[in-house]
């Protein structure tokens, strides 16, 4: 792989609701376009190193989700279809005609989303680590969700400690377990509750079926529940590997960018 532009340009798109959304652009716009879309707690530079090595020719348009990264906002809502509109501001304002959106964790499903909101520009979407996680994706129950974002109002830490954990498998460098943690519990606790609240009431099952575009995501095998396949083979191609932790695109980059590429089906 030809490694793109050193040429990174940081902007910023303004929207509604005091919400100011922080973006990156590296590559030439007439190249094919990836947007990626960072997971719950997570930031824009989690997809640097990986930019680093798409094709040169290839531009690449990493977005911090509102209350993340740079990115500011005082709005109410804290849905995936409102981060969506996040991401759509930003291809709006790049004239983006057609681009892969590809999201990790909680970004996945801002990019179904996203696909949803922008049919016609959005060509494939591929998730990382995402969709497969049964107890949070599909709508669950009232009780489930209040108990969980009860454990991230009484503690923040300590629950997004269990979140580090939950994601990690056998042989995960504690180094990328700390550093992660350090990210994820430096957002504000009431986006970040906010923000889970806003995962655990989207119906992924609605979701999917309102969009037309071929979904993909890249599991980790050992975090995989075979029921999530069994589910939704019919709609997901599921891509296993075993590259790391729930974070393997910070833990190995160059690796993940391949699977991206072999993802791609044009």
């Amino acid at each position: 792989m030809s490694t793109p532009s050193d040429t990174e340009t940081e902007r910023t798109v303004d929207r509604a609701g005091g919400t100011s959304v922080r973006y990156t652009v590296r590559g030439p716009a007439t190249g094919r376009t990836w947007v990626f879309v960072h997971g719950w707690g997570g930031r824009r530079t989690d997809f640097a190193e990986l930019a680093s090595f798409l094709p040169g020719e290839h531009r690449v348009i990493a977005v911090d989700l509102a209350g993340h990264g740079d990115s500011r906002s005082a709005r109410e809502s804290w849905t995936m279809a409102e981060f969506a509109r996040d991401v759509a501001a930003v291809t709006d304002a790049e004239d983006v005609g057609e681009c892969v959106v590809a999201g990790h964790s909680l970004g996945g499903a801002v990019a179904v989303e996203f696909a949803r909101l922008r049919p016609g520009a959005v060509t494939q979407v591929i998730g990382i680590d995402s969709y497969h996680y049964l107890s949070i994706y599909p709508a669950i129950e009232e009780s489930a969700a209040r108990q969980l974002l009860e454990g991230f109002e009484t503690d923040f830490p300590s629950a997004v400690r269990g979140l580090v954990e939950m994601g990690s498998v056998p042989g995960t460098d504690p180094r990328v377990g700390e550093q992660v943690f350090e990210k994820m519990s430096s957002i504000p606790p009431s986006v970040g509750v906010k923000a889970l609240e806003g995962l655990l009431r989207w119906d992924m099952d609605e979701a999917l079926a309102a969009v037309a575009q071929p979904v993909t995501t890249l599991a980790v095998r050992s975090l995989l529940d075979p029921a999530a396949v069994q589910r939704y083979r019919d709609r997901i191609t599921f891509v296993t590997h075993d590259l790391g932790s729930h974070n393997f695109l910070i833990e190995r980059p160059e690796e993940t960018a391949g699977l991206l590429l072999d993802a791609l089906l044009t």
